[in-house]
């Protein structure tokens, strides 16, 4: 028997504002931020969906801006430099113990200390960077400024500054700085604010 269209109405109403209302008290970003050092960082975002695990550990910048279900280890020291980018559904990991969880077997649930197998390495990741969605940032890595992670891309090691990268194991594919000139030719007032963080010696 098919629905009255007061009913549908009925529903869709409802869902509609159920939508809004768990959007607003669950997802909702707002502006605002504090440091593990106490700092304040007023142009921060950092989605409540995301997991941060070990934030005593992460050094993170201002203008910074965290999107939504991203998994953040900082555990073995991560620093977020100002204007970075992380999308969604990224996973930025210091540690890794799978290969002694295999090598150890059950021992490994009472040992305690360094375990064979175990790598704990920091993370930088540059001012001013993009983290595409779906990409791993691997225990040790180092992103230079400017740089630019594409969607699904698995990174690992150290990278220069306006990098690219692209695929899984990710490698330089291009510089940001080529497909920033151009933008930068048609806004020209942009040149100094760019400068600011890219150095001038850097810049387009």
């Amino acid at each position: 028997m098919p629905r009255s269209t007061s009913a549908v109405w009925l529903r869709a109403t409802l869902n509609r504002w159920r939508r809004r209302i768990w959007h607003a008290w669950a997802y909702r970003m707002v502006f605002g931020e504090q440091a593990a050092d106490g700092r304040l960082l007023p142009h921060t975002r950092i989605a409540p969906s995301t997991c941060i695990d070990a934030a005593h550990a992460l050094q993170l910048a201002d203008h910074v801006f965290i999107g939504q279900f991203n998994f953040i280890d900082a555990s073995a020291g991560l620093v977020i430099e100002e204007g970075v980018q992380i999308t969604h559904f990224v996973s930025i990991i210091t540690h890794s113990t799978h290969r002694s969880v295999r090598l150890m077997g059950q021992r490994g649930s009472t040992t305690t200390g360094a375990r064979p197998g175990d790598v704990r390495a920091p993370v930088r990741i540059g001012a001013y960077s993009f983290i595409g969605p779906h990409s791993l940032v691997e225990a040790g890595s180092t992103l230079g400024r400017g740089t630019l992670v594409c969607a699904y891309s698995r990174v690992r090691g150290t990278f220069p500054d306006f990098a690219v990268l692209q695929g899984d194991p990710a490698c330089v594919v291009g510089d940001t700085r080529e497909r920033d000139a151009a933008w930068l030719e048609k806004d020209p007032e942009l040149a100094e604010a760019y400068r600011a963080w890219a150095g001038a010696e850097k810049a387009p």
